[in-house]
């Protein structure tokens, strides 16, 4: 049992560091990479539960990424599993940040330097795109949930209402929509 364990431990932590390092732009970005290692390569998850995982994980406190690991390693393997998935989440930020800070005032204003931050922007762009449209199309399932999306997506967009409420109401909706499906069928 211990050794199945510690190769389920540091599998954890190799999978969420190469996520962690592999993708640049923040939580969002890394959706689309942690999605294919956590559901189509391993298995740990089926595209459902990593819907869920992104949603608890967008609004508990911290980021999506980082929450969406720790809770994959803690069905894993309980709270050891937890710290493992987060610290190989972590580690390799923490990594690039300081190596970036140790050398990033000699070329902060370097053109090539500059440029490649500009081109670095677009691809997380496109990455958040690209995972928007895969999990939309995975739980935008009828009119209502669609409604619902473009609305939550409206309201954040054209109105300086807080993100969270926008959750939150969505939340609402979703559960009185569903209790009165159930209490009608």
């Amino acid at each position: 049992m211990a050794k199945i364990k510690g190769s389920i431990l540091l599998k954890l932590y190799v999978v969420f560091f190469r996520v962690g390092f592999f993708t640049i732009g923040g939580g969002y970005a890394m959706l689309p990479m942690l999605r294919k290692e956590v559901v189509e390569k391993y298995g740990w998850a089926t595209d459902e539960e990593m819907m869920d995982y992104f949603a608890i994980g967008q609004s508990t406190p911290g980021i999506i990424a980082i929450n969406t690991s720790t809770f994959i390693g803690y069905k894993k393997a309980g709270i050891i599993g937890a710290i493992f998935s987060t610290l190989g989440m972590v580690t390799p930020s923490w990594i690039i940040i300081i190596s970036i800070a140790m050398f990033f005032e000699q070329f902060a204003d370097n053109a090539i330097v500059q440029s490649a931050f500009m081109g670095i922007r677009v691809v997380v762009v496109v990455l958040i795109l690209n995972a928007v449209i895969k999990m939309g199309k995975k739980s935008i399932k009828n009119w209502v949930s669609l409604f619902v999306a473009i609305a939550a997506f409206l309201f954040i967009i054209l109105t300086s209402l807080s993100p969270i409420y926008v959750v939150v109401g969505s939340a609402i909706i979703g559960i009185i929509l569903y209790t009165t499906k159930r209490e009608v069928a």
